[in-house]
C-alpha cells in the first residue's frame, strides 16, 4: 500500500465532510458525485496541476456553464434517471445533451487553461438533467469553492505546522 494511503483516505473524507454538512444542514445539493473525485484528487496528489484552485474551481465552472447551456438548449425537461423504450427522442437528446457537455467541457478547460477532470462529470450532472437549473448551477459552484477553501486551509495550517517544528533547534 502506497506511504500516506490512510492519511488521504482520511482527508479526503474531511474534504467531503463540510459540504456534506452543509448540505445536510441546509438540504442543498451541495454534494454531488463529481465533488468526490475532486476531493480524491485534492488529498492524492495536492501540489498537482489539476488540484490549483484555479483548475479545480475553474474547471467545474466551464463544467457547470456547459452543462447548462447543453441541456437547455437541447433537453430541456428531462432527466436521465428514468429508462426510456429504444431509440426514444427524448433519450437521444439526452444523450446529445451530455455528449456536447462534455465537448464544450474539454475546449472550454482546455482553452482557459482550467482543466481538472472531475469537470466533465460535473457537465454530465448538469446536462443529463440531474441538477439543471442556476440554482442547482450556483449551488455546485458554491460545493467546489468550499471544498477548495478547506483544502487550502489544511493545507496552510500543515505548511506552517511543519515550517514551525523544522525551524525549531
Amino acid at each position: 500500500m502506497r506511504e500516506g494511503a490512510a492519511v488521504s483516505t482520511l482527508y479526503a473524507g474531511v474534504l467531503l465532510a463540510v459540504p456534506g454538512a452543509l448540505a445536510w444542514l441546509t438540504g442543498e445539493a451541495l454534494l454531488f458525485p463529481s465533488l468526490g473525485p475532486s476531493a480524491f484528487l485534492l488529498a492524492t496528489g495536492p501540489d498537482g496541476e489539476a488540484t490549483r484552485p484555479r483548475r479545480v474551481i475553474g474547471g467545474h465552472l466551464v463544467g457547470i456553464a456547459a452543462g447548462l447551456v447543453a441541456y437547455h438548449t437541447i433537453a430541456p425537461g428531462l432527466v436521465v434517471t428514468a429508462s426510456a423504450p429504444m431509440l426514444a427522442g427524448s433519450q437521444f437528446r439526452l444523450v446529445a445533451s451530455g455528449v456536447l457537455a462534455v465537448a464544450l467541457t474539454s475546449g472550454g478547460m482546455l482553452a482557459t487553461e482550467t482543466g481538472h477532470p472531475p469537470a466533465c462529470a460535473t457537465t454530465l450532472i448538469v446536462s443529463l438533467g440531474l441538477l439543471p437549473s442556476l440554482v442547482d448551477g450556483a449551488l455546485i459552484a458554491v460545493a467546489v469553492v468550499v471544498l477548495v477553501v478547506v483544502h487550502e486551509l489544511a493545507t496552510r495550517t500543515r505548511n506552517r505546522s511543519v515550517s514551525s517544528s523544522g525551524s525549531s533547534p
